[in-house]
Formats: C-alpha cells, sequence, structure tokens
C-alpha cells in the first residue's frame, strides 16, 4: 500500500487515504514533517508506519 498523493508528514490530526481506497485518520498526537510522494505504508493493527519516519502512529479507519 502506499499514500494516494502527497504526504507531508503527522500534523496531529492528519488524515491519510490510501492507493486501495482506505482512508484513515490519526488518534494519537505526534508532530513530524517530512515531505514525499506516495511513500510505502505499513499497517499492524491500528498503527500505522509510513515509509521514511521515525515511527508508527496509532490511526482508525474512516470508510
Amino acid at each position: 500500500m502506499q499514500v494516494e498523493d502527497e504526504w507531508e508528514g503527522w500534523d496531529g490530526d492528519t488524515i491519510v487515504k490510501l492507493t486501495d481506497g482506505s482512508v484513515w485518520r490519526q488518534e494519537e498526537y505526534h508532530y513530524e514533517y517530512r515531505y514525499a510522494y506516495r511513500p510505502r505504508v505499513t499497517l499492524s493493527g491500528n498503527t500505522m508506519f509510513v515509509e521514511g519516519m521515525s515511527r508508527g502512529v496509532r490511526v482508525s479507519r474512516l470508510d
């Protein structure tokens, strides 16, 4: 899986749309900026790991 478009990191209330059509909302506060185009994403339970970021962040599915 990948982020659908541009990625600018976690801002505390980030909504992430993935290439499989799923939409996720950041559920814990973490701020980290990093620009990337369509970085790879791994989900482990309710934690999302985005390629290039320092750690996973807890998320919940919106759709």
